[in-house]
């Protein structure tokens, strides 16, 4: 399923792409989650660059960037917002309306088309793309957790959820909105919002997927491990009212 917030854009061809990922002490999943970036970016039949932000970090996340053969940026914020925007301030200015800028997190694993679909919306008039999730790692939780989530999940992108581990834009609409405010959590909906306000083309992509980790402790307060959590402490008489 397909939604549109605004009607599209004038058709843009798309000459290179670069994704941003913030990490903050992300030694045991970043691998995979660069794997994933790198497979997906042979899909695609442009140049692109692959920008990891370490932001903080005390453990071998350096490391694993460096043998994955990623461009770097560190950082000492301890905010996903300032490290997501630091990410793309080091792309530069001069990435224009030809240019696809796309954003993920270090716990999370693109699909192969995840890139290749952000590029096709672009090109076809889209200024943001907001694709989707899905939660791997359910072991800790009980079913009904996960059922709330599932339910809860499909009402919110009814109305428009936004991830940060699933997002795309153009980078000409991204410099021209701003950017990334310095939020500790949901600088990613305060983003998408603003572009809204603009009357930029947002794409809600249920087609532009990312697994991402259903671990207890995030790294964002009041994020994604926090949602779950929530859900977790929710009664079944609370869920019901």
């Amino acid at each position: 399923m397909i939604i549109l917030e605004e009607a599209l854009g004038r058709p843009v061809r798309i000459d290179e792409a670069a994704i941003v990922v913030p990490v903050r002490d992300e030694q045991r999943l970043l691998p995979g989650c660069l794997d994933a970036l790198h497979r997906c970016a042979e899909r695609v039949a442009v140049p692109v660059r692959i920008r990891v932000v370490l932001d903080a970090c005390s453990d071998r996340s350096a490391r694993v960037a460096e043998a994955a053969g990623v461009e770097v940026t560190a950082i000492d914020a301890g905010n996903v917002g300032v490290a997501r925007a630091a990410g793309f301030a080091a792309l530069g200015p001069e990435c224009g309306a030809r240019t696809w800028f796309a954003t993920t997190d270090a716990d999370s694993c693109v699909d192969g088309d995840w890139l290749d679909r952000q590029i096709r919306y672009g090109e076809a008039g889209a200024g943001v793309v907001a694709g989707v999730v899905r939660v791997t790692g359910w072991d800790g939780y009980s079913p009904q957790v996960r059922a709330r989530y599932e339910r809860a999940y499909r009402r919110e992108r009814a109305t428009g959820h936004v991830h940060g581990a699933s997002l795309g834009f153009r980078a000409d609409i991204y410099w021209r909105t701003g950017g990334f405010a310095p939020l500790k959590t949901g600088e990613d909906v305060e983003f998408v919002r603003r572009a809204e306000a603009r009357g930029i083309a947002v794409v809600w992509a249920e087609d532009v997927r990312v697994a991402t980790s259903g671990r207890r402790i995030g790294r964002a307060p009041d994020g994604f491990a926090a949602h779950l959590r929530r859900l977790e402490a929710c009664s079944p008489e609370a869920e019901s009212a």
